[in-house]
């Protein structure tokens, strides 16, 4: 079989088995790699801020940003794409991650400009298909950035119950832990709840399309929620954070 790239994908012989093929672990590898200095480039401004200089140093806090984008797209991007893998695989399939090679530049070079059009690599599957394990498959991924979402909510809501007017909008105190804490659980919601939304697009080839087609009530459920979640990003979080050190 061939990809849109030019490169052959091969069947390793644990054809059905939950397994790991040293193609694919190399090319996950690389992905994770590209994809965590595509974030860390795109929220460079946050290891210049005082925040990250003051608690972790100059040079610091360019480590600390990695190793939370590494974080980022370890639990979003990774956990979306095995969600796939291991329910195409749980139905005796061959399923394997492949990167795409154009599509990790294009990954890289937008960070640059102050997006993230992020097109890091896809699971191929191939086996006994119908519309009914399409649904099931395509609904698995976006079903992990949801309860990624949801828990990032619950996490923010118990941590945002202080909250007070301010200059037309709204600002609560936090000291430097809670705030890494904030930090941490708002950029992991925005990134998953816009993963599961631009997902679930009823728009081939993306997974909405395949989990429409099988079932119109989990597509609306699970769209629903996941742009609920991310309303809420933007819409109850404090607009303003007045950090306290002690």
């Amino acid at each position: 079989m061939q990809d849109p790239y030019e490169y052959e994908i091969h069947v390793n012989p644990g054809y059905g088995k939950r397994r790991f093929s040293k193609r694919e672990l190399g090319d996950i590898a690389i992905s994770m790699v590209v994809m965590t200095l595509a974030f860390t480039i795109l929220y460079r401004s946050y290891a210049t801020q005082g925040f990250f200089v003051d608690n972790f140093g100059e040079t610091g806090s360019w480590f600390v940003l990695f190793g939370l984008c590494l974080v980022l797209v370890l639990v979003s991007f990774l956990m979306h794409e095995f969600g796939h893998k291991f329910v195409a695989q749980r139905y005796g399939m061959w399923s394997e991650y492949r990167m795409y090679p154009m599509g990790l530049v294009l990954t890289l070079v937008t960070s640059f400009m102050g997006f993230l059009f992020a097109a890091p690599g896809a699971v191929y599957i191939e086996g006994a298909m119908n519309k009914e394990r399409n649904g099931k498959i395509s609904i698995a991924g976006p079903a992990v950035n949801i309860v990624l979402a949801l828990i990032s909510v619950a996490v923010l809501a118990v941590m945002c119950g202080d909250t007070f007017d301010y200059n037309g909008g709204s600002a609560m105190f936090m000291d430097g832990s809670e705030y890494f804490v904030f930090l941490v659980f708002s950029l992991l919601l925005s990134l998953n709840g816009f993963l599961a939304v631009f997902n679930l697009l009823p728009v081939p080839p993306l997974d909405g399309s395949k989990i429409l087609a099988w079932n119109k009530i989990v597509w609306i459920v699970a769209f629903v929620i996941a742009a609920a979640a991310l309303a809420y990003r933007f819409l109850c979080l404090p607009d303003t954070i007045f950090i306290m050190y002690r």
